[in-house]
């Protein structure tokens, strides 16, 4: 007997069935793309914000102490200054997040005399230097992934794969410019060590300090102060969870926490997590977060979440707006069959009972075909907006499930009331 009263419902009022299916699909669909977006937005967000340069800086620990302590001038910093070693810069690959490390280049500077007598900075680090690390991984690290957003407005990038890197370099704008350079030129450099003839191979545009200075590869700067194997600094780009109560506790001193929750820090890609690993693998440095970018960085993330959260949670509101007027409808256009039930002495609970179970067919039908809209709205956002596929979480489809029930059944409640409320003998003879 129910079967057949939810069959004839679902046949004879199709039409208004179909439009409470497509109402929670719409929904569902909604709910379905903005979570997944959310959970897998991170990495994304992230991914793209690597592009605009590094979050962590590696120095040596006794440099690092020396400037802080006595606030060395450049020139004193650079004389009692100590290295850090080229060859421990694979290490940055084999601690507990190196998947999330996506970028990495060292840095060694020298101050260096130009052809007019004038002074001049020689920055040298990789640019895209090919690793082969013991783990199997090969990549390219350097600053052609860690500056995109600079401009070579002349010229070309230094090639490392190039045999005749070790005799060239880039010029920035503003020195290049103050010369009269232009790519193909070729110049003396004098440093320490000794001084070498280059080629200028292009010219950037940094749009900061750097537009006064000169990059070449680390070889050539350390051949010319004779600092074999030996690096300044390290500029690391990598993915990291915005901070929260327990990474700024951490922050501040690891050992303070307990065992369980240095457990769970340690395990979680906080930026000081990440910089604490490092200061593991790498001997005699210290890691430390360049706070701004950090920062920004889980500042967009968060709002980018609430954002997702306002739009799932306003689509659903609309749903359950959409499915109380339906359902409502179609309780009103069936009112006599309702007070013929309870007149013959069908319960008010019976009644509403088979509503319930008609609208939640209805809701799981539209909920299947929402969620695989929503899967392919995911993909669409992903792609269009972060240019690569939005991964399928499973753990949504029960989140998904959860909140379609919950706006049905929120959004049924007008019309059970209304059923409640019908009289047999008013619907009956017409006084309803």
């Amino acid at each position: 007997m129910l079967f057949k009263m939810i069959r004839g419902v679902l046949f004879h009022q199709r039409g208004k069935m179909l439009l409470i299916a497509f109402t929670i699909a719409l929904g569902a669909s909604l709910a379905t793309g903005m979570l997944n977006v959310m959970m897998d937005v991170g990495d994304k967000v992230n991914q793209e914000l690597k592009t605009y340069g590094a979050n962590i800086t590696v120095k040596p620990k006794d440099s690092s102490l020396l400037s802080d302590i006595y606030n060395l001038e450049e020139g004193e910093e650079e004389l009692n200054a100590s290295y850090l070693e080229e060859s421990d810069l694979g290490k940055l690959k084999t601690i507990f997040w190196a998947f999330n490390i996506v970028d990495f280049t060292p840095f060694l500077d020298t101050n260096v005399t130009l052809p007019d007598g004038s002074a001049a900075k020689l920055v040298g680090t990789w640019f895209n230097h090919h690793l082969s690390l013991p783990t199997g991984e090969e990549l390219d690290a350097g600053v052609v992934g860690m500056r995109s957003w600079w401009d070579v407005t002349e010229g070309k990038w230094l090639d490392e794969n190039d045999g005749n890197v070790l005799d060239e370099i880039m010029v920035g704008t503003a020195l290049a410019q103050q010369q009269g350079w232009k790519p193909g030129e070729r110049v003396t450099l004098s440093a320490s060590q000794g001084s070498r003839e280059v080629e200028i191979a292009g010219i950037y545009d940094a749009g900061g300090d750097e537009d006064s200075q000169i990059f070449a590869v680390l070889d050539l700067v350390q051949e010319l102060t004779g600092r074999e194997d030996k690096v300044a600094s390290i500029e690391v780009s990598a993915i990291t969870t915005p901070d929260n109560d327990l990474a700024r506790r951490a922050a501040k001193n690891p050992q303070a926490l307990s065992s369980r929750d240095y457990e769970t820090w340690y395990c979680t890609a906080y930026v000081s997590a990440i910089c604490y690993q490092i200061q593991e693998a790498i001997p005699n440095c210290v890691a430390s977060a360049i706070r701004q970018v950090a920062e920004s960085e889980g500042t967009i993330l968060e709002k980018t979440q609430l954002l997702m959260i306002l739009i799932t949670a306003l689509s659903l509101v609309g749903s359950a707006l959409g499915i109380s007027n339906l359902v409502t409808a179609s309780v009103m256009e069936r009112a006599q069959e309702i007070g013929l039930l309870k007149a013959i002495g069908a319960k008010d609970r019976s009644i509403t009972g088979v509503i319930i179970v008609e609208i939640l067919i209805t809701a799981l039908i539209g909920g299947v075909i929402g969620y695989f809209m929503g899967f392919g709205f995911a993909q669409l956002i992903g792609h269009s907006v972060f240019g690569s596929a939005v991964e399928m979480k499973l753990k949504v489809i029960p989140i998904v499930a959860a909140l379609i029930a919950l706006v049905t059944m929120a959004g049924s409640l007008p019309a059970i009331r209304t059923v409640l409320r019908l009289r047999p003998a008013e619907v009956l003879h017409g006084g309803h």
